[in-house]
């Protein structure tokens, strides 16, 4: 199983959860509650997931709520991530590489 990289952005105006997937590292905003930018976000990681299981590891020193917050998500995340992998073996969804 691959592991990839998730970093906080931390801006002035926003905070974003980046998870490095693929070629571009795709951004979940923190700070504003949008549903479509969520699910956006992980049809892209589906999209990576045919490709082979992989999860994300979170880099980052500062420990503040943002840092517990992706804690937690990429701990839900990477959870079905796996699940969703399994089924798509099942159904033999995979891309042969």
């Amino acid at each position: 199983m691959e592991t990839k990289r998730a970093t906080i952005k931390r801006e002035d105006a926003n905070t974003y959860l980046v998870l490095e997937a693929g070629d571009i590292p795709l951004q979940i905003t923190l700070t504003d509650d949008n549903p479509n930018n969520v699910k956006n976000i992980f049809n892209d990681l589906l999209k990576e997931l045919k490709k082979g299981l992989f999860e994300f590891h979170l880099e980052d020193e500062t420990s503040d709520l943002y840092n517990n917050i992706c804690v937690e998500y990429l701990v839900q995340l990477n959870s079905e991530i796996k699940a969703i992998y399994d089924e798509l073996v099942d159904y033999e969804l995979i891309d042969e590489q």
